[in-house]
């Protein structure tokens, strides 16, 4: 024999019960079956709403009119529960209260409505079954809400009950409810329904409990929250009960207490696709390692702070010896060695009644000032993770903290095998999600905010959406572009932008300000976030410690929050140290070369840098390589660099120097030199007559260099060649550094000399390399070359969360 147990929310979500009727005419062609039928849909809550109205004084009867005449009511002849229904309404309506015993009562008509429901539409296919009330096989005690069977009595029952019951019938058998001895109706608590499947399972000797619910199994998280949650295929019913104990909403423990007398298994599967397998329960044994993760959002933390009870025993029989009075379950326990402080979880619905019993337990303490105060903390949820060993756990925990998670309080099972955290509840979507990521090995989510969708931009959303694919395969990383912005505009979806962003950005992109990004990532529980700045803009490198307090990592191609003042790039390290929040620019200078991370490499090993001199400048490298060795006028080079895509949107800026200026400033204050950019001697290309024109008076004048320059190259000795440097040099071992940019005459076959395109040299000279200096060369500008540089800052950083 096999038992089947249908879910409320299965029998809801089946259209017409076609699938359920399907289900048990399965099930009667493979074996002898007996059907278990919780309440429809929300038809529990429903009752108990409209219990509520009535002693509230409330209007309940047009709600309950309207339940009277839900579709599937008229399946069946109902009137005598109505009628019970509406005699307990108005009794209640009338008294103003009700007790655990009359609500029961009332609850109770859920699982007789359904099993008469459901027996009615089978008889009408054919199909021989008979409506059969649970009172008359499950005893219990007289503890209302929350019976206790009484296990002898019920056996007794439910076996001379079946042997009566003619073998050709199926039996449709109400869950969730019992009687006791004197005959009144009692529920059996949370997951009663289930918990009724499982003692007749065991008192009938079932091969198997199959248990349908909305969902395909037990998933390794919720996956209404984890979106990647995989259904775990087998598992052990020691596992089974820890998962149901520490919240999993499709299992409660004490539906696995009645099969393991005889090791019957239980299959939990989904009523909307009958031939999946879903998850098997038994004794069988699986291999170790994390089964799932689960969150109880139902409770309360209270913690008791006694800075007086050092030394002193007894604090915690005091405690929970009162709770227990109280019928108060205390669950997750943290406590300090000195007995100074204790915290524990109880349910939401008990916390105010746990408070009450500890203030006045505790009230000759506080006299003395021994206790100090007791807390409730409401906005809590616990995590726990089943099969998590502690040696494993290193990298989960520092992916929290790195996503400002921290846990409030932490515990581990004497088994070594369970790990439980509690974290704000605002968190705990989030928190599910970051751990989940890193136990089961999915491809980890990165959740990116790209600022800026000029040329670097646009280059680098291109770069990423073409990668996507290649990048989860090869590294394990889902790069989510959620959010792009411009200066005015600003598009964002939860589950990814792809290449239709443009269009999307011009159509329905808002306002908005830095403050409705964050709002944005919390509010749909973001993990895993960078922010990537490719905008020139200073103003918006005000906003980057509003995005690191947030929980933002950074990546920038803008040079502009390393060359303010010295107190801000100061204050701004402090603030990613604190947060343990990183912020990754190898493009500030270089664009894709390795430069930034080398000289950091260097200086972090004690090697003493004492110079860096080099072309920083990509633009600036095309223009002047080409006009030393070209016979063209130099506004006709420079508009070729322009037209390549090599220089600022204004070119200005790049022969102004201020360019350079910056990169030179990066660098110096990675050797931790406090120099400031008013200390830069910046040797400006532009003539003074053109200093003050805007971008299109600068673009209309071009030609108007041309006979500046040409005197110049005309002063160019033979065999060199023109090249505008940055270099940093003095004692570097002191606070400050000497920084300088100007255009020098090199001789053509000297590194420098020698450079091609659009590269860029660098060279670093050490205290221990003498005069052999370290050489980087390489591409120096262009969109695609600094968009690729940015890129991989990104994956460096995504390796690291």
């Amino acid at each position: 024999m096999k038992v089947i147990k249908l879910g409320g929310k299965a029998l809801a979500h089946s259209s017409e019960f076609e699938n359920i009727i399907r289900i048990i005419q399965g099930g009667v062609q493979e074996d002898q079956i007996l059907v278990i039928v919780s309440a429809i849909g929300n038809t529990t809550d429903t009752l108990c709403h409209m219990l509520e109205q009535a002693k509230n004084q409330e209007a309940w009867a047009s709600e309950f009119h309207a339940f009277i005449n839900r579709n599937y009511h008229q399946e069946a002849d109902l009137t005598d529960i109505f009628s019970l229904l509406q005699k307990l309404y108005e009794g209640v309506y009338l008294l103003e209260d009700y007790t655990l015993k009359i609500k029961d009562l009332i609850l109770a008509q859920g699982e007789l409505i359904a099993s008469r429901i459901i027996t009615a539409i089978l008889n009408k296919k054919g199909l021989n079954a008979v409506s059969i009330d649970s009172r008359q096989l499950l005893v219990a005690d007289e503890q209302f809400g929350n019976g206790q069977i009484k296990e002898d009595l019920s056996r007794m029952c439910t076996s001379a009950w079946f042997d009566q019951l003619d073998k050709h019938q199926i039996a449709i058998i109400t869950g969730f409810i019992a009687s006791t001895e004197n005959g009144d109706t009692i529920t059996l608590g949370r997951n009663g329904s289930n918990y009724s499947a499982a003692l007749i399972a065991d008192f009938l000797d079932a091969t198997e409990l199959q248990n349908y619910t909305h969902v395909d199994g037990i998933y390794t998280a919720d996956p209404e929250s984890v979106k990647h949650a995989h259904r775990i295929d087998e598992i052990h019913y020691n596992e089974a009960s820890e998962i149901a104990n520490l919240g999993a909403s499709v299992l409660h423990g004490k539906t696995i207490l009645p099969l393991l007398n005889k090791n019957i298994p239980l299959r939990i599967l989904n009523a909307l696709k009958p031939q999946s397998h879903g998850t098997l329960i038994s004794s069988k044994p699986t291999s170790p390692g994390v089964k799932s993760l689960s969150v109880q959002n139902d409770v309360h933390l209270i913690q008791l702070d006694g800075r007086g009870l050092l030394g002193k025993v007894g604090i915690d029989a005091r405690v929970f010896s009162v709770l227990a009075q109280a019928d108060i379950s205390v669950g997750l326990i943290s406590q300090g060695t000195s007995e100074r402080g204790l915290g524990f979880i109880v349910k939401s619905a008990q916390a105010s009644q746990a408070y009450e019993l500890l203030k006045k337990e505790f009230a000759s303490d506080f006299y003395r000032q021994d206790v100090n105060a007791i807390h409730i903390h409401p906005d809590i949820s616990v995590i726990s993770i089943i099969g998590q060993d502690l040696s494993t756990f290193d990298k989960p925990y520092a992916s929290l903290v790195k996503n400002k998670i921290i846990p409030i309080l932490f515990s581990n099972s004497v088994t070594g095998k369970n790990v439980s955290l509690v974290v704000r509840k605002d968190q705990s979507q989030k928190a599910i999600n970051v751990i989940h990521g890193q136990i089961f090995g999915m491809a980890k989510k990165i959740n990116l905010f790209i600022f800026g969708h000029g040329q670097v931009g646009s280059a680098l959303i291109d770069q990423i959406l073409t990668s996507t694919v290649t990048i989860r395969q090869k590294k394990g990383l889902q790069l989510n572009i959620v959010g792009i912005a411009n200066s005015q505009k600003f598009i964002f979806n939860e589950t990814g932008l792809d290449s239709d962003w443009q269009e999307a950005i011009a159509k329905s992109g808002q306002p908005y300000t830095i403050d409705d990004v964050i709002n944005l990532s919390k509010e749909h529980h973001l993990e895993n976030l960078i922010a990537i700045d490719n905008t020139a803009s200073a103003a918006f490198v005000k906003d980057y410690p509003r995005l690191i307090e947030n929980g933002f990592d950074l990546v920038s191609s803008n040079k502009s929050a390393n060359t303010l003042s010295w107190s801000f790039y100061s204050e701004l390290r402090h603030l990613l140290k604190g947060n343990h929040k990183e912020y990754l620019y190898e493009t500030n200078v270089g664009a894709g070369l390795p430069l930034i991370d080398t000289i950091k490499l260097l200086h972090l090993s004690g090697e003493n840098i004492t110079k860096i001199k080099g072309v920083f400048s990509g633009s600036l490298s095309y223009i002047f390589n080409n006009f030393s060795t070209r016979n063209v006028p130099f506004s006709q080079i420079l508009q070729e660099a322009v037209n390549l895509g090599l220089t600022e949107p204004n070119p200005a800026e790049d022969l102004s120097g201020n360019d350079v200026a910056r990169k030179l400033l990066v660098l110096a204050r990675e050797l931790e030199l406090k120099n400031e950019w008013e200390e830069i001697d910046i040797q400006n290309l532009i003539p003074t007559n053109f200093h003050h024109l805007e971008k299109v008076d600068f673009f209309s004048n071009l030609t108007s260099l041309d006979e500046h320059y040409s005197k110049l190259k005309q002063q160019l000795k033979p065999n060199h060649v023109f090249r505008y440097i940055g270099e940093l040099s003095g004692d570097l071992q002191l606070e400050k550094g000497a920084l300088k940019t100007q255009l020098i005459e090199v001789p053509m076959n000297t590194p420098l000399g020698q450079l091609k395109g659009s590269d860029s040299i660098f060279e670093i000279f050490t205290e221990s390399y003498g005069d052999n200096p370290i050489i980087i060369q390489g591409a120096g500008a262009g969109a695609s070359v600094t968009a690729r540089g940015v890129f991989g800052d990104i994956l460096r950083l995504s390796d690291k969360k």
